[in-house]
């Protein structure tokens, strides 16, 4: 198997150092957004999963990505770039898509499923768009994770949902998800859970993701409480410091409940710096807010390891090193997304880009 000889199937990080495993999954929600920074780009995405016509219908997804530039908080920020998507897909299968403003070259991608090989078909039909690093990148990009993971908010309205009928459905199931990941390598308590006659994933009542005291630092998104409702969200956070760009994102996959409120399977705060000049990353870190397992946060140990890369090709760096259970699915979606920071700064007025 492909994943057998990766450092991270033996508990090992890329130096072959033991990775560190909590003694139970991270359950310190991120909360809410810090205030806008004055000169600084913040990029929000919300891909939020509907199901009008119950789970054996498609699922429906609504997606909006904005770049808005604040040169002073006591002012609205400037709209830089700002694209929405839909998405009609049933078992993951697009069956239909539109963005505005339109892209007829999305037509291309109709018949796709999101996840391994779907990532070339777009920068084949889209080629500009991942150059140019835009809104609409960043959302068709998320598919694969958000048509994966979406499902799990069926879990929050039905428990035990999510568990296969017959211990042989369970035991195929598992070993599917083995290696895929740091948090389901052999061994690990995600791999054991799989497999159970109950499911137990760790997750966390959130609270709000917008800030009362900055209501435009995000972009408009809904609240549903009548209907599942998944949301895949995303905040990047991007200003210059001297001679150095300095990031800060946060990443969050939640599901509203059928008792009020949201509960997050996956969330992850990051920092990040680069050299302005030469644009390679020279310190990175994170914290996990929420994760399922124990052995997920230990993907954390690999990023150091990014220090010294080209922070434009961090999207291809990091499905190089940090595939399967040397990293976290999820963390490494979060890191992708800093591929774009020099897209989105670039954007910023000049004038005052830099202060």
């Amino acid at each position: 198997m492909s994943y057998e000889n990766e450092p991270g199937t033996r508990g090992l990080d890329l130096a072959g150092d033991p990775l560190p495993v909590w003694p139970q999954a991270p359950s310190q929600p991120i909360g809410t957004s810090p205030l806008r920074r004055a000169h600084s780009v913040r990029r929000t995405m919300t891909l939020e999963a509907t199901w009008p016509d119950g789970l054996r219908g498609g699922t429906m997804i609504h997606g909006r990505c904005r770049d808005a530039w604040t040169h002073n908080l006591a002012k609205p920020p400037q709209v830089l770039a700002e694209d929405a998507l839909e998405v009609e897909a049933h078992d993951r299968t697009i069956v239909a898509l539109t963005s505005t403003p339109p892209r007829p070259a999305l037509a291309a991608l109709k018949g796709a499923r999101p996840g391994g090989k779907f990532r070339g078909i777009l920068n084949e039909a889209l080629p500009g768009e991942g150059e140019a690093g835009t809104p609409l990148y960043l959302m068709l990009d998320d598919l694969a994770g958000t048509t994966l993971v979406s499902r799990w908010a069926w879990s929050r309205w039905f428990p035990g949902w999510a568990t296969a009928p017959t211990e042989e459905g369970r035991k195929a199931h598992a070993e599917a998800m083995l290696g895929n990941c740091l948090g389901l390598r052999p061994g690990s308590r995600g791999i054991v859970d799989q497999g159970a006659p109950v499911l137990q994933q760790n997750s966390s009542d959130v609270g709000p993701i917008r800030s009362p005291d900055d209501p435009e630092g995000w972009h408009t998104f809904a609240d549903l409480t009548g209907e599942i409702q998944f949301r895949r969200a995303r905040r990047i956070d991007a200003w210059r410091e001297g001679d150095m760009v300095r990031i800060e994102t946060h990443f969050q996959d939640s599901s509203n409940t059928r008792e009020g409120g949201r509960r997050a399977l996956h969330e992850y705060l990051l920092w990040a710096s680069a050299d302005a000049a030469t644009g390679l990353v020279t310190a990175i870190d994170a914290r996990a807010g929420t994760l399922p397992y124990g052995e997920c946060p230990g993907a954390i140990a690999n990023l150091r390891f990014l220090v010294g890369m080209p922070l434009s090709e961090l999207r291809s760096t990091v499905l190089q090193m940090l595939r399967r259970t040397n990293g976290c699915t999820h963390l490494n979606d979060v890191v992708r997304s800093l591929a774009e920071v020099p897209a989105m700064l670039s954007l910023a007025p000049k004038e005052i880009a830099r202060p």
